[in-house]
């Protein structure tokens, strides 16, 4: 669709212009908004990508979900057939470097976590419309793995990559949450 790859291209360009600085700021504040959601709190297990590049840093989000005890679960994706599952992993230890420079679970030493078990899934993408729909990477994982899960679902995001629409597809499922710097924003209410 031509016009999620210019929004795509316009979003990513703004993300390359923040400043190192900026982005820190914004990435804690991001991630206390997240920490103070009833949800985070009382969730057991979280599915969540390992962040790379200008994406909000999940890493430190990680860290904390185990310090409090919680299973964290990083997908670990099949690009034959376009599918995913979520890996249990303990420490950063249990990935590697998977193809486009994702870091992915090592699968001889992790173990599946099913769907349905999680409490929270953390949906990456490039940017947001204010009721949910996102536009990812263009690899459509997450759409076809939550047609599948009922699990709340949250994204971290600049305030920038929100918009007040997007062009939406028939598979496109919306996010409940969208957490930014300046605020959490609830879709579809």
């Amino acid at each position: 669709m031509e016009e999620k790859k210019q929004i795509r291209k316009m979003i990513k360009a703004k993300l390359q212009q923040l400043t190192d600085e900026e982005k820190q700021a914004y990435d804690k504040q991001i991630a206390d908004r997240l920490y103070r959601l009833p949800l985070w709190k009382s969730a057991k297990t979280i599915g969540i990508t390992i962040s790379k590049e200008k994406e909000v840093d999940t890493k430190p989000i990680i860290e904390r979900a185990w310090r409090e005890g919680k299973t964290v679960g990083v997908p670990k994706c099949d690009p034959a057939t376009k599918t995913m599952v979520f890996r249990k992993i303990q420490s950063f230890s249990q990935l590697e470097s998977a193809y486009f420079g994702l870091w992915e679970p090592i699968e001889k030493i992790t173990d599946e976590v099913k769907g349905n078990d999680m409490d929270i899934m953390v949906v990456p993408g490039i940017c947001f419309s204010k009721n949910g729909y996102r536009i990812g990477y263009g690899g459509g994982y997450y759409d076809r793995y939550l047609r599948h899960v009922s699990v709340p679902t949250i994204s971290l995001a600049y305030s920038f990559q929100v918009m007040d629409s997007l062009p939406v597809e028939e598979h496109d499922i919306p996010v409940q949450l969208i957490i930014t710097n300046e605020g959490v924003i609830r879709c579809n209410e």
